[in-house]
């Protein structure tokens, strides 16, 4: 059985090509730019030579793609956009317009007039990644698992309250790997993004996730984890932690990560795994919040597995919490001997799992 794990992030998408024919640790992987990077570099390329863009395709990351477009007509360049590759820039439409974004039919039949740089607004290419394993005599999988952040569809609310509220949902109902994992049509209807990489890859057998839990996930299967524990994926563009019990999720925590740095961090962890930091507190900062379903002990964490491309924030502890107890069991993990994998490694996990129980 051979799968393809994408794991796309703000700043990188991460590939994996596991084989269950193989060690685990001889799967083919790539560290890339993500594709928001990607077409934000698109952008900045068209805006320099002044010219308009065309954006089609589907709901994809925002982040730097969305900060191009708009400085792209900040310098007075026209944008236009599909309804669907509109909805990158927000959920509601109107607010799109009153950016000076100009929408057309979602057919492309309506096209700018003159000479236009037409983007692609997509986060699974998978001609791109069929190419570059086939530079290398290596054949794509039929099987696709794919993690993308989705903040969910919330046109008139604050997307950061509307994404906490979806992860609220999944806890109360388990919290176990299956209640984040979905197939083609499982995917809830406000997960526009997820419904946007199933529509380009409805040819292919394929489970998506939303990256924070798959990184969790993914985190749990490095030999340190001892649960309960407490998981950080620090990531580029979000910092999410959890409280994981019995392979379910029963805690959430999540704020921007460019909002943080490693002394506040560390003492926010520290509360997060004592159960005393609101929701109100992270939210007001400009966070998404925290969730705790079920409290525990302090004393009960038995590990504190920390993860992502930007876990340099933890590395150099305060030293009064390093007297403090929780700080004895920190490991960065690697699972499988890789950090930047944890999200792939997250999406197998139901796979892994099985093989570990093997061993």
């Amino acid at each position: 059985m051979r799968i393809l794990a994408i794991d796309i992030g703000t700043g990188t998408q991460d590939i994996l090509l596991y084989d269950s024919e193989k060690e685990v640790e001889n799967s083919l992987l790539m560290v890339m730019p993500s594709p928001t990077v990607i077409v934000a570099k698109k952008v900045q390329h068209a805006t320099s030579r002044g010219k308009t863009i065309f954006l089609k395709g589907g709901v994809m990351g925002g982040g730097p793609a969305v900060r191009a477009i708009k400085e792209h007509i900040r310098q007075g360049l026209d944008v236009y956009a599909t309804e669907k590759a509109a909805l990158t820039v927000k959920d509601d439409l109107d607010r799109v317009k009153e950016m000076g974004i100009k929408i057309v039919d979602d057919k492309g039949k309506e096209r700018p007039s003159g000479d236009y740089e037409e983007i692609l607004m997509q986060d699974v290419d998978l001609e791109s990644i069929g190419s570059a394993l086939q530079s290398f005599d290596v054949e794509m999988p039929d099987r696709i698992a794919v993690a993308v952040q989705d903040h969910g569809n919330s046109p008139h609310e604050s997307n950061r309250l509307y994404r906490l509220e979806i992860f609220k949902k999944l806890i109360d109902v388990g919290g176990d790997f299956g209640k984040f994992a979905y197939g083609h049509e499982s995917i809830p209807v406000e997960f526009t993004r997820m419904l946007s990489s199933s529509e380009s890859l409805s040819q292919k057998d394929a489970v998506f996730m939303d990256t924070g839990p798959a990184a969790i996930f993914g985190a749990l299967l490095d030999p340190a984890a001892k649960q309960p524990s407490m998981v950080v994926n620090i990531g580029n563009g979000h910092t999410l932690a959890a409280i994981v019990k019995d392979n379910r999720i029963i805690a959430l925590y999540e704020h921007h990560t460019s909002s943080l740095n490693g002394e506040g961090l560390q003492e926010q962890l520290l509360r997060f795994a004592e159960g005393n930091i609101t929701f109100e507190e992270v939210f007001d900062q400009g966070g998404h919040g925290c969730y705790i379903r079920e409290k525990i002990d302090f004393d009960e964490v038995r590990s504190v597995m920390i993860t992502g491309p930007r876990r340099s924030l933890l590395m150099d502890m305060d030293e009064g919490a390093k007297d403090r107890k929780l700080w004895n069991r920190l490991h960065f993990a690697a699972p499988f001997g890789n950090m930047m994998l944890s999200g792939c490694y997250g999406l197998l996990t139901p796979y892994l799992l099985e093989r570990c129980d093997e061993q």
